[in-house]
Order: structure tokens, then sequence, then C-alpha cells
């Protein structure tokens, strides 16, 4: 078992790494290197942090070969791909320029639930809401209530109250004496 200490730099550097770090792993890992330059063993450190020994180990040597808190960052990983690829993503913005009514829906603005029933339809594949909705903002779209527009009112200038001439207001002003 190999002691191993912190300089006082790089104690600083790891605090200010430590308090900027979003990321729950990198925060974890950051304070095991933090604690083990301090002087505490791997084994106390990994039960504090609830994790294996070797786990501990692998963080310190990381950190070590490029003394740099970056090196504990999670590496990006490609995940699991997309549902909603191109074919998909195509025909929703096909979709968007017609109106619903043309697909054969008595609907006149398009619905995550109608949006996927074409999907079905024409892919034969089945999207959640939520991957509907990931596919519509990455298109640009965004959800807004309908409006409802009323027409105008024929009799609007009948209803009005009559103005006030200015030749009214004028004599309402000069008050009595006839001036």
């Amino acid at each position: 078992m190999d002691q191993w200490k912190l300089g006082e730099a790089e104690q600083r550097r790891l605090s200010e790494a430590l308090h900027r770090a979003r990321d729950v792993r990198e925060y974890q890992r950051t304070l095991a290197v933090l604690e083990c330059g301090r002087g505490k063993s791997k084994s106390a450190v990994a039960r504090s942090l609830n994790v294996t020994r070797q786990s501990v180990h692998n963080w310190v040597s990381r950190y070590r070969r490029g003394k740099q808190s970056t090196a504990l960052r999670d590496a990006p990983r490609s995940g699991r791909p997309r549902k909603a690829d191109e074919a998909v993503e195509a025909l929703v913005q096909a979709l968007m320029m017609i109106s619903p009514e043309r697909c054969g829906y008595a609907a006149t603005h398009w619905t995550l639930p109608l949006l996927r029933d074409q999907v079905r339809q024409n892919l034969e594949r089945q999207c959640s809401e939520m991957t509907m909705r990931r596919c519509l903002h990455r298109l640009g779209y965004v959800w807004k209530r309908p409006r409802y527009v009323l027409a105008p009112d024929p009799l609007r200038e009948k209803k009005k109250p009559a103005a006030a001439r200015t030749w009214q207001l004028a004599q309402a002003q000069r008050g009595p004496g006839g001036r």
C-alpha cells in the first residue's frame, strides 16, 4: 500500500473542481482522490463512498497519470440508438406541412396521438409520446395552444358611445356670457 500525499496547490485545485462539479460521478471521484491525497486509506474512502476499493484505486491512478481533475470525468458514450430516426423525422416533417383532415382525421391541428398513429400506420413503428416530443423538438416545433379568433362585430360602430364634437366642447368651456 503506497502512501501518497497531495501538495497544497493540488488540494486547492481538486477542492475547486469539487465545488464546480455538476455530475455526481465526477464529484464522487474527485472527493475520493482528494481524501486519499489527504492521507486516508483507499479502503476507508471506499467505505465512506459506498464503492469498492478497486474503484477508488482506479480513480487515484487515473488522476496521478494526468494530474488533472478532468481525467475523472466520464468518457462520452454512444448510448442507445434513437427510435425516431431520419425516416420518422422525415414523415413527421411532411405531416406537419399538411392538415390532419387530409389524412382522414376530424381535427384541425396535429396532436401527439394523431402523429403517433400516422407513424404506426406508415412506418409500422410504435413511438412513445416522449419520443414524438423529442422528434418535434429536434425539428424546431413548439407546442402552443390554438387560439380561437372571433369574427369582427359588424354592429361595433353603432355600439360605441358617440364622441363629443369639438364645437360642443368649445361651447361648454366658454361658460355663461355668450362670448
